[in-house]
């Protein structure tokens, strides 16, 4: 038996439903609590003093103060505020500037002179900026620590964090520094270097000119060529000494060691070759590589030699043995240049098609860090000679880094083209070399390009043939050389009757804008 269930109208149901909900909310629990005065006023104090306590002793502009209505020099919390002009914190009087005279050369008489006065706003904001009065110096001095040095600026004492005090407290107590504006980090000004002059063109190669390396005992030096041939020259003179033939393809690095009377070369026909310079012969052959060889570099502590291939490795040689030790595996593609140092870490390699950086672990043969900011092929990396730092180039920037961890520290941007080669000096002159035949000089520290040089090609050559694939600065670093496309080497020297008066810095502070990419 099933009770019949009672029908109602739909409007019956809605207005029954209407009632049962009014019921329910007949108290109206969501309406807020109605505001208690003093209780928002120990809110509202605890929050400026929590807030704004670095601050509250600041004068109050008279502009602010009209706009509130006079000047009341209290609030609704407690806190007494400073007018402009009143108050024990400003004890400065603002007169205007010291009279100067109306431009340069001008003598400063009465009738020359110019005296400006400030507006009221500008004598204010200077007011705020002034250093702290001697009295407000003197006892910040002698205060016992961080309380005493608010309860002398008026601040009960309360505990802060660390930054907060320390912002407050800087420039010796001076309150007002913690709201002035931090401006923009500027370039520095970048120091003077005399500019680069060609002074002497060496041919003699028959193919393009395509590596060049400078002994230690500044004598001599040895260039490597499409032509297949190495060749030492005489530094002072320019004079070819000697012609070296073994490799049956383009000589792409040579290096002269420092530790022994041996020179070493690698090239195109995937051959590493250690050549006596004694006897001018091969005495040591390295093989491994199984494509072209791009460059070479030779530790400078240990005998050990580190080559980069075309093959996408780089291999660690023990000079006396010829053993590899490692090949430094990782690259995905072609490794175009290869650098060694005495600290860690020892092997920097730069792939010219992964545009990737590695930072090597030369004992355990593994990457330690992978630079992936280049964003095309980086051809050339250079080690700063004093600096525990190098740069990379590549044709969307020139990079430089800090070792260990290869922090980025600023782009060198302007030289537009695919960059070969980078050389530095101890002096802090950056040069980077392109395939279009330009040379850009740069101030290391700031990243200023101070000059540019596009020399003429030899005469017969085209002028497609304009191309720098490697330079290097001589060991007393007085003479710069480049090995060319239109199979010459070019010395530069600087300019010795250049001053910084002929040759000014075109230099204005702009606002740095150290993008990661």
């Amino acid at each position: 038996y099933f009770q019949e269930v009672q029908k109602h109208s739909v409007h019956t149901l809605v207005f029954r439903s209407l009632k049962r909900t009014h019921d329910m909310f007949v108290a109206d629990n969501a309406k807020p609590v109605p505001l208690d005065e003093e209780s928002h006023k120990v809110k509202m104090s605890v929050k400026l003093r929590t807030e704004y306590g670095s601050v509250l002793h600041m004068p109050t502009l008279k502009e602010n103060l009209r706009e509130k209505g006079g000047a009341n020099t209290g609030d609704p919390y407690g806190h007494k505020q400073y007018s402009g002009n009143e108050g024990p914190e400003l004890d400065y009087m603002i007169t205007g500037t010291h009279p100067y005279p109306p431009g340069p050369g001008v003598a400063l008489t009465a009738d020359t002179k110019i005296q400006r006065m400030p507006s009221e706003s500008a004598a204010q904001a200077l007011a705020v900026a002034l250093p702290p009065s001697q009295s407000r110096l003197d006892a910040n001095r002698t205060a016992a620590g961080v309380g005493e040095i608010y309860r002398h600026a008026g601040m009960a004492e309360r505990s802060q964090p660390p930054g907060v005090t320390m912002a407050v407290m800087e420039a010796g107590g001076n309150k007002n520094s913690a709201l002035m504006a931090k401006k923009a980090p500027t370039m520095p000004k970048p120091q003077w270097h005399p500019p680069w002059k060609l002074y002497r063109v060496i041919s003699g190669h028959l193919g393009w000119v395509r590596c060049i390396a400078v002994e230690p005992g500044n004598q001599w030096f040895v260039t490597g060529s499409a032509d297949r041939t190495i060749k030492i020259w005489d530094l002072a003179s320019g004079k070819l000494k000697l012609s070296l033939t073994g490799h049956i393809s383009t000589v792409r690095g040579v290096i002269v060691s420092a530790r022994s009377p041996y020179l070493f070369s690698c090239g195109e026909d995937k051959q590493v070759k250690c050549w006596d310079l004694e006897y001018n012969k091969v005495i040591r052959h390295y093989h491994g590589h199984l494509s072209a060889v791009y460059g070479l570099d030779l530790h400078p502590t240990i005998d050990v030699l580190v080559t980069c291939s075309r093959d996408s490795t780089a291999r660690i040689w023990d000079v006396r043995t010829k053993a590899s030790v490692h090949t430094l595996s990782g690259h995905t593609n072609a490794v175009a240049t290869v650098k060694c140092q005495a600290a860690e870490p020892q092997v920097i390699t730069g792939s010219s098609h992964d545009t990737t950086i590695r930072l090597w672990d030369l004992v355990a043969g593994k990457t330690r860090v992978t630079l992936t900011n280049h964003k095309k092929s980086v051809r050339a990396v250079i080690l700063h000679p004093r600096h525990y730092t190098f740069a990379s180039g590549s044709p969307d920037n020139i990079k430089q880094w800090k070792f260990p961890d290869g922090n980025f520290i600023q782009n060198l941007s302007g030289h537009n083209a695919i960059i070969n080669t980078l050389a530095v000096n101890s002096d802090g002159v950056l040069v980077s070399g392109a395939d279009n035949g330009t040379m850009h000089l740069w101030d290391w520290r700031t990243g200023y390009n101070f000059q540019r040089v596009h020399a003429a090609v030899q005469p017969g050559s085209l002028d497609s043939e304009s191309g720098i694939f490697a330079c290097i600065f001589d060991q007393s670093e007085s003479r710069l050389l480049t090995a060319e496309a239109d199979k010459t080497i070019k010395v530069y020297r600087e300019d010795e009757t250049a001053t910084e008066e002929t040759h000014p810095i075109s230099w204005k502070p702009e606002i740095i804008k150290r993008k990661r990419f």
